[in-house]
Order: C-alpha cells, then sequence, then structure tokens
C-alpha cells in the first residue's frame, strides 16, 4: 500500500513501537504508585512529559496528558468557560475540525453566542476582522493552527497577541501543525493548546494539553489527583511513553524532514499539472503544511476516484477523516468560496516524513490509471 493520508493518521514509528513495548510487559506499574515498580512507571511518564514540554518549547508542568485532540479541544473549550462564567461569547473560525465546530454548535444552543469568522479563498483570516470580533465578554478565542484539510496555517502568534492584550482566553488545536511546523510557546502567548500523538508517528488514543501556567482549568473527570488534578484518572503509560518518543523523533527530524516532505508535495503536484488539464488547488501555497496537498479535478467524482485509488493500493481520501461519512461536501471547503460540485470533486493527498520520492511518482500514475478507467482525462 501507498499510504498518503498522513492527515488522517500516520503509522507508528517502529522506534516509537520499540520503546514502547516493555510497557506492555515487565514495566507496568501504576505510576501513582510508591514502590519500586510504580517509581518507575512515573519515571517514564516524567521523561515523556519533558519530551512532549521540549516539542513546543513550554514548561515540563505545562503539559496534561489525555486521550488525544477530541478530549484535549472539549476540555480547554468547557475548561475556559466554566472558569469565566459571567462571559458568554466565543471567536471562531468557521473552518474549524468537527470537534471544534460540533462543540461551538452544542454551545450555541447552550445559550453561548459564537462568532465564526470567515476565511478567503485561499483559506486565510483576515486580521482586521479578528480584531474587530473581540469583546469585552469574550471569553475565549479558539482557532485551529493548521487546517486538517487544506494544511493552511493560521497566523496563531497575532492572534494570539492580539487576545492576550485583552486579557482574553485563547486555545489553538494544534494537532495538524505539532511535529510537522515549529511550535514555541515560549514566545507564543496561548493559554491552552491541543495535540494528539497519531498525527506524528505515535499511538492513537493519547495526546496533550499544554495549560499554560496561573489558569484556573477545573478537571471534568472526579476521582483522584492525577496530572496536577487537571485530570483524574490512571495514566496511560504505554500511549504516553509513545507520545514522548514520537515528541522527540518529531522535533530532531523537523529540520531536515519536513523540507524534503514539502519537495516530494511540490513534485507531487508539479505533476499534477502536467498530467491534468484544469487541476484546481486550494489553499494558500505558501502558508500552508509542508505535507498537504488539497486539489480538485475537473469532471470527477472524488468518491468514486477514491475507490479506484484505493484498488490500486494507494490510500488517500476526500478530506477530514472524521466527516468522510457525511454526503456533504467539506465545510473547508465551502467556506472559501467553492461551489459544490468542485468540493465534490476534491482529493487530499497528505505525505509524511515515512514518505518516498517512489511512492509519490507512484501514486500520481496511480492517479491517472483510476481516472482514465472512470473515462476522464489524464
Amino acid at each position: 500500500m501507498i499510504y498518503l493520508d498522513n492527515n488522517a493518521t500516520t503509522p507508528v514509528d517502529p522506534r516509537v513501537r520499540e520503546a514502547m513495548l516493555p510497557f506492555l510487559g515487565e514495566n507496568f506499574g501504576n505510576p501513582s504508585s510508591s514502590h519500586a515498580a510504580g517509581r518507575a512507571a512515573r519515571a517514564a511518564l516524567e521523561q515523556a512529559r519533558g519530551r512532549v514540554s521540549s516539542l513546543l518549547r513550554a514548561t515540563a508542568e505545562s503539559v496534561v496528558f489525555n486521550s488525544g485532540g477530541t478530549e484535549s479541544i472539549n476540555t480547554a473549550i468547557r475548561g475556559a468557560l466554566a472558569a469565566q462564567p459571567r462571559k458568554r461569547h466565543l471567536v471562531t473560525s468557521a473552518v474549524e475540525h468537527s470537534t471544534t465546530k460540533n462543540l461551538c454548535d452544542q454551545l450555541v444552543r447552550e445559550g453561548f453566542e459564537v462568532t465564526w469568522l470567515p476565511v478567503d479563498e485561499g483559506g486565510r483570516i483576515d486580521l482586521d476582522a479578528y480584531r474587530a470580533s473581540l469583546r469585552p465578554d469574550t471569553a475565549l478565542v479558539t482557532m485551529v493552527w493548521a487546517n486538517n484539510e487544506t494544511g493552511v496555517i493560521f497566523p496563531i502568534a497575532d492572534m494570539a497577541r492580539l487576545a492576550d492584550e485583552r486579557q482574553i482566553v485563547f486555545h489553538t488545536d494544534a494537532v495538524q501543525a505539532a511535529g510537522k511546523v515549529p511550535v514555541d510557546l515560549s514566545t507564543v502567548p496561548v493559554h491552552l493548546l491541543s495535540i494528539s500523538a497519531h498525527k506524528f508517528h505515535g499511538p492513537k488514543g493519547v495526546g496533550a494539553l499544554f495549560v499554560r501556567a496561573g489558569m484556573g482549568l477545573p478537571s471534568f473527570l472526579l476521582g483522584g489527583a492525577q496530572e496536577n488534578g487537571h485530570r483524574a484518572g490512571t495514566e496511560n503509560v504505554l500511549g504516553i511513553v509513545g507520545l514522548g518518543a514520537a515528541a522527540e523523533l518529531a522535533q530532531a527530524a523537523m529540520g531536515s524532514e519536513m523540507p524534503r516532505v514539502a519537495g516530494l508535495r511540490d513534485s507531487f503536484e508539479a505533476g499534477l499539472h502536467e498530467h491534468f488539464l484544469g487541476v484546481r488547488f486550494h489553499g494558500d501555497p505558501a502558508q500552508r503544511l509542508p505535507n498537504t496537498s488539497n486539489f480538485a479535478l475537473p469532471g470527477m467524482n472524488a468518491a468514486d476516484l477514491l475507490a479506484g485509488l484505493d484498488r490500486l493500493g494507494v490510500a488517500c481520501s476526500v478530506g477530514s477523516a472524521c466527516a468522510s461519512g457525511s454526503p456533504h461536501a467539506s465545510h473547508v471547503l465551502r467556506t472559501m468560496g467553492i461551489g459544490d460540485e468542485e468540493a465534490k470533486s476534491s482529493l487530499r493527498f497528505s505525505f509524511s516524513r515515512m514518505s518516498t520520492g517512489e511512492e509519490a511518482a507512484a501514486a500520481l500514475e496511480a492517479l491517472g490509471a483510476a481516472a482514465r478507467r472512470l473515462g476522464l482525462g489524464g
């Protein structure tokens, strides 16, 4: 299989798997226990915390382990609102991941007011419109760092500073960004940030929430005092060790591997230009993740083409994996002003540091073959 759906999930790095194996065997202790087995588990957990904090350029004490992006985003948003019961206004974008989008929809039903900021045809947000949206009663801003469908990167540093100047809590969904582009929380004043291990070659079902010092974020799980009181429950040591190993490897590889991945993506897109007349790319070509390509081929149905590629051993997607069962066109592309017909003709190819030039070339050849089988040009 040629796997080019890495924004949905990445394969676990063999070195991550190797680091995790002892915690399926002899290292089985509960990190809250005071005996030797517990102390060994605690040491591994804290080592992982240090590795994650290093990836984010944050303090170790600010890292709270959890089950991944969905829990992290829900905890951040619900927690920030619970800490400010008199403020009932939120600001977000119209192109957020379905977790944030669905939660904000629910908050509207609960009586909160949400300002949904649009994006332009390149998936970019207008900073002046953002600035104007911030109000005295704004409790929270929640913005995606990098969009999961187009890869477009928002100016999070500028947005966070504008919120911080107004003493507004700022949360960012960095699930797609972490491990692919630099995230430096020593200089970017976000208050809350969400990541998930399986987006950068770690295991599924584990992630972290960055909580800046001084944030009074309540725990929604009643139980023990784990994670400094932010998340009750025995920690998933096996997964956390994997997260820590993946964070360390991602940090070490970012400077060399992400430019190489961007080169693979750019070469693939050049081949699309060459083989498919009228191909249309979505999103700012410069301000995007190095691994993501979202495009439409005219006159085709992306779902049919996806099935054809699958039969030829190529894995890609028609957009967000979390929304793949929806019959509707991508809300991200529609918000960018792309019509339903073009949106339903769009594919997302997402590379990783495990991707090769040979795979990119073979995927392009398979795309042409699948298109020809459907009676399309290419």
